[in-house]
């Protein structure tokens, strides 16, 4: 139980590596905010670990703020933000629907950023405060923020994003004892192939090895967020043994 008396919000939380990270927090302890739009979702995991289920598309800047917000109030802080929605739109650029673009920057980047600012000023006070005078802000990246490739170049650009915004504000805030940690998983069950269209997903190369489970994924996130006080872990890139690229 490391994170008795704090407070985490995972974005993302209605599946896949969110929901796992949020019932693997609340077994340390932790009181978990959910934050998705799909509420059905939330409500059944949050009577499961006796979390905060909250409705929010962190697309929009004002439900990002609220989401944040929400949280500290109901639950009375703010120590850990996990930003961990994303879409997944594979395809070439050329001729692409530029709408899918706009889908991507607008969750894998804008709504990231969104919750971080919100959250920064919280996890801020609760690094100052006991239970561990140390808060953390984990960014969930990809495989794909490390590499370019045919096929996925906005998807890429949107994960390298992710890494840049997440080591400028460790650098802002990592002398006053806020962490921001960077994880980025390989090929990882999830929801998010079934986003891409049709044409394109029946194009990709399956994948001939065991993937990683979302569970994994959270076990790195419950590693980084308890660690002592006066140790960082900034960066996790985590692949299938078998994965290659």
């Amino acid at each position: 139980m490391a994170l008795e008396g704090t407070v985490a919000l995972v974005t993302g939380a209605s599946s896949g590596i969110g929901y796992a990270t949020a019932k693997a927090l609340a077994a340390q302890g932790a009181k978990v905010a959910l934050a998705a739009r799909r509420k059905d979702r939330l409500d059944a995991l949050a009577a499961d670990i006796d979390g905060l289920a909250i409705e929010a598309d962190i697309t929009d800047r004002d439900q990002a703020i609220s989401a944040v917000e929400t949280t500290a109030s109901e639950l009375g802080r703010l120590d850990i933000v996990v930003n961990n929605a994303g879409v997944m739109l594979l395809g070439n650029i050329v001729d692409a629907p530029v709408e899918e673009w706009d889908r991507m920057i607008a969750l894998n980047v804008q709504g990231l950023m969104y919750v971080a600012h919100a959250a920064i000023g919280h996890l801020l006070e609760a690094a100052e405060s006991e239970p561990r005078r140390v808060a953390d802000l984990v960014n969930i990246s990809s495989v794909a923020g490390r590499r370019v490739g045919q096929g996925g170049g906005v998807y890429q650009a949107t994960k390298h994003a992710v890494g840049v915004f997440s080591e400028a504000l460790r650098q802002e805030v990592t002398a006053r004892h806020v962490r921001s940690s960077l994880v980025e998983p390989g090929a990882t069950e999830s929801e998010l192939v079934t986003h891409v269209r049709e044409e394109v997903r029946d194009n990709l190369n399956p994948n001939t090895y065991k993937i990683l489970e979302a569970g994994d994924i959270a076990d790195a996130v419950v590693y980084i967020v308890t660690r002592p006080r006066h140790m960082a872990v900034n960066e996790i890139l985590i692949r299938p043994t078998e994965q290659v690229r």
